[in-house]
């Protein structure tokens, strides 16, 4: 649900830049009409390739690759090279460069017009993480060119290196969960982040009414970590409907999700304004 709550603070918001972080697999797209502006490469990672002029079939790069990435005469399957460079540093011949390999791309849009920045890694790509750090660093740059003091992104599920790239010197951690086994588990775990990198944060509570014991845990758990619920959000069919017809649930309805989301952004705003007062 967290796409589709960024999403709508994206169409409620009055002046923002909108960041899709979650670069392996962005849905806010889907929801958001925009024009792309420009698509910068992002470069991850150095690949080896194997000159055929020097190469003289010697056999050790095959030998010492662990990923099996060297196949038939002597070419390298990028999608299986990790780019870990062994190949290059054992070849007698030196016939093994580390080159360059584009891994994915930044998006830069208007939605709205207004900018909104996405990112695409390819299949297989990793640095993904790195990727995320590149396209906030372009918001960061869109929103002091242009005087946006309002940057909501949307970010990656999970606690690994793009998640903290996505919530690394931010001012408030807007934490989506549902009351289900794996949303407990994932609540548990990204509370833990934020409290490592001491990130203001708030919960919000997504189709909170399809489980009041896993609800009430959710709670448990929020008190003890001196973490406020600032939302609770029912379920709601409008919420899947909107997404078929590519709208914003707030666009597409005032039905109760609708309704929360936005009583839920006021909130948000109340809270980003006390912090940035402090």
């Amino acid at each position: 649900g967290k796409t589709s709550i960024a999403a709508s603070f994206a169409k409620l918001a009055n002046q923002r830049i909108v960041v899709d972080c979650d670069v392996d697999a962005s849905n806010m797209p889907l929801v958001l009409p925009h024009t792309i502006i420009q698509e910068i490469p992002f470069f991850g990672e150095k690949k080896a390739v194997i000159s055929q002029d020097r190469c003289r079939g010697c056999g050790d790069c095959v030998i010492y690759c662990r990923f099996n990435a060297i196949k038939d005469f002597y070419v390298v399957e990028p999608v299986l090279c990790e780019g870990c460079a062994v190949c290059a540093m054992m070849c007698p011949y030196e016939a093994i460069d580390m080159v360059e390999h584009q891994s994915g791309t930044v998006v830069i849009s208007q939605s709205d017009g207004q900018p909104f920045l996405y990112a695409n890694m390819g299949i297989g790509e990793g640095n993904s993480g790195k990727l995320v750090s590149e396209l906030r660093e372009k918001a960061k740059s869109i929103a002091e060119e242009e005087n946006y003091n309002l940057i909501i992104i949307d970010g990656p599920p999970g606690i690994g290196c793009p998640v903290i790239a996505s919530i690394t010197g931010t001012t408030h951690v807007l934490i989506v969960t549902e009351p289900t086994i794996s949303g407990i588990h994932d609540l548990e775990r990204i509370v833990q982040l934020t409290q490592h990198f001491r990130i203001p944060s708030s919960v919000c509570i997504n189709k909170s009414d399809i489980s009041a014991e896993n609800r009430q845990l959710i709670l448990n758990i929020c008190n003890k970590n001196n973490i406020p619920v600032i939302g609770t959000i029912p379920y709601d069919e409008d919420v899947i409907r909107a997404q078929i017809a590519g709208k914003t649930v707030v666009e597409y309805s005032d039905g109760s999700a609708s309704q929360e989301i936005t009583k839920l952004w006021q909130t948000v705003q109340t809270m980003l304004q006390a912090t940035i007062a402090k």
